[in-house]
């Protein structure tokens, strides 16, 4: 071996932690020919190949950046999850519903290519649209989901509009009336468990507006709790429910509203989720402004700590019998 060989290999590969940082590999693709090209301008007789063969030996292999990091810590992220997991705790206990709610990734709606692979006969591979531009007569499917943390059930609604915050109150209310008031029919509050941002944000004020709404029209207090910042993957609902959706409809390209429907709601797994999914095809107009003496009329109680993000919301008139049976 030359002389040096590893040593320069190193310095090319890992240009910040152990060679020069101007190295001529610092803002290019590390590929093994362009490796091998840089190691021989260096006075070394070395073939991609077995550069690829080094590489091996010390333990490199080719990978795929990794969304790990989440932004800077807010100081009381912890303690704000402690908050959240003892009003779950604390509502399972009382056989009281508990929700975790988000917008799932929007999909574009024709034949595009979906991630993954399936089974199919050799040589027959499912042909798709080479550029993912939108098709403007089928739109993007919004997938708003509700999962059930006690039992282990999805509720997902599949808009065609845009994702706003009475989109996402919808969703809520035709939960609750399909499914909800069944499974909990002894209910005095509803908590839900939300990111930050979104269409559920914490500073989202149509979103305090339509859970109002939604809790005068139920007679029930919705007690909320918002993830802090930079933590929406801890959302349960992103692993116990969007996660196994993902894995349902691998490689199958999403051609219509009615397939995204039927592949959402025929996600299941091994511990009994089940999901219920339905077509909301309503429209929600985006920019609707909350003026603030609607928003001093919301029957709000702010927690102690961090009311931004903990607060209850109750109901401020008589709920309408109407509205629950509609």
């Amino acid at each position: 071996m030359n002389p040096g060989l590893l040593d320069d290999l190193n310095a090319l590969v890992e240009p910040d932690a152990r060679g020069d940082p101007m190295s001529p590999l610092r803002w290019t693709c590390k590929s093994l020919r362009r490796l091998a090209d840089e190691l021989r301008n260096l006075g070394h007789k070395v073939s991609h190949t077995v550069v690829g063969e080094l590489l091996k030996k010390q333990k490199f292999s080719l990978q795929a950046n990794s969304k790990t990091r989440e932004g800077a810590d807010n100081p009381d992220r912890d303690a704000q999850f402690r908050v959240i997991n003892e009003a779950v705790k604390t509502a399972m206990a009382e056989n009281q519903p508990a929700i975790s709610v988000d917008t799932k990734k929007k999909e574009l709606v024709g034949d595009f290519k979906n991630a993954g692979r399936e089974w199919r006969p050799r040589g027959d591979p499912e042909e798709v649209r080479v550029h993912d531009f939108l098709i403007k007569e089928l739109g993007r499917a919004v997938p708003y989901g509700i999962y059930d943390l006690a039992a282990n059930a999805g509720w997902v609604a599949v808009g065609v509009d845009n994702d706003t915050a009475a989109f996402a109150v919808q969703t809520i209310r035709r939960w609750w009336l399909e499914v909800g008031r069944i499974r909990y029919p002894l209910a005095r509050r509803l908590v839900i468990t939300a990111d930050g941002g979104g269409s559920n944000g914490s500073r989202v004020r149509l979103w305090k507006l339509e859970l109002q709404r939604l809790a005068d029209e139920l007679g029930i207090s919705i007690e909320v709790h918002h993830l802090p910042p930079g933590t929406s993957k801890w959302n349960k609902i992103e692993h116990r429910l969007f996660s196994f959706i993902t894995q349902n409809w691998r490689a199958k390209p999403l051609v219509s509203y009615r397939v995204i429907v039927e592949l959402i709601g025929a996600t299941t797994t091994k511990t009994g989720l089940t999901v219920r999914c339905e077509l909301d095809d309503k429209t929600y107009p985006k920019a609707i402004l909350v003026s603030d003496e609607q928003m001093r009329n919301l029957n709000i109680q702010r927690d102690d700590f961090h009311g931004e993000w903990n607060y209850t919301i109750g109901p401020s008139s008589t709920p309408s019998v109407k509205a629950v049976d509609s």
